[in-house]
């Protein structure tokens, strides 16, 4: 059995509450306020920053050249693909990239990235695999969900996200990442097996949390001077 497939009955609950969650399901029916979209898309701009050192990790670790190339070539993508794309989206809503550069990460950000960053220098290749691969899985997982609601596509406001993220190219994105992480699991022993799955499980934990805090358009807890 791969490893995606061993992991499928634990992360679809958590894949399907998001679909339940008031920001995704806002996406969906377009009664997602701004002021949270925009603040997602803020949040996600200094996710992505510390999500692209996960790939420059996962190169240094890569344990062939092929898997090298794979994790460069992502990085790339995230460098000089994803964030221009998102710097360019962001402009459609009013956001400069002076106000990205400004943001300070909330405190689920900080704890997510921070959780990632570790697993993937504590461990091996797989651990850099595993840590990535909740975020591509639930966001093309959402992304096709929301596309089968009638008119989501084509929605004003959340249209083109949604196109995005079920489109074919970040499908592909998100294949390639469960090929990767099925390799490098291949063979390994059920202790190991159970180490990676619990990475991808509190990842995903922490994408509902990011859901979350966007919908409260939540900083951090106390008012820390800077931080709210």
């Amino acid at each position: 059995m791969q490893f995606t497939d061993r992991i499928w009955p634990k992360v679809k609950p958590l894949w399907e509450s998001y679909l339940a969650h008031p920001f995704v399901k806002g996406m969906g029916d377009g009664s997602l306020p701004i002021e949270k979209f925009k603040h997602w898309l803020t949040q996600d701009y200094v996710y992505l920053v510390e999500y692209a050192r996960l790939f420059a990790i996962g190169t240094e670790k890569a344990t062939s050249l092929e898997m090298m190339q794979a994790y460069a070539k992502g990085l790339d993508g995230v460098l000089f693909v994803e964030m221009n794309l998102h710097r360019d989206y962001c402009a459609s809503f009013g956001l400069s990239e002076a106000d990205l550069l400004a943001t300070q990460p909330s405190a689920v950000n900080l704890a997510y990235t921070s959780y990632m960053l570790s697993q993937a220098q504590a461990g091996g290749v797989e651990n850099v695999s595993a840590a990535l691969l909740a975020c591509s899985w639930s966001y093309s997982y959402i992304g096709r969900a929301l596309a089968a609601i009638p008119g989501a596509l084509e929605g004003d406001k959340y249209g083109s996200w949604i196109q995005m993220y079920a489109g074919d190219d970040f499908t592909q994105l998100n294949d390639d990442a469960m090929a990767l992480m099925n390799r490098i699991a291949e063979g390994k022993a059920d202790y190991e097996l159970d180490q990676l799955e619990d990475i991808v499980l509190k990842t995903g934990y922490f994408e509902y949390l990011f859901w979350d805090m966007c919908w409260n358009q939540s900083t951090w807890p106390a008012g820390i001077p800077g931080l709210n």
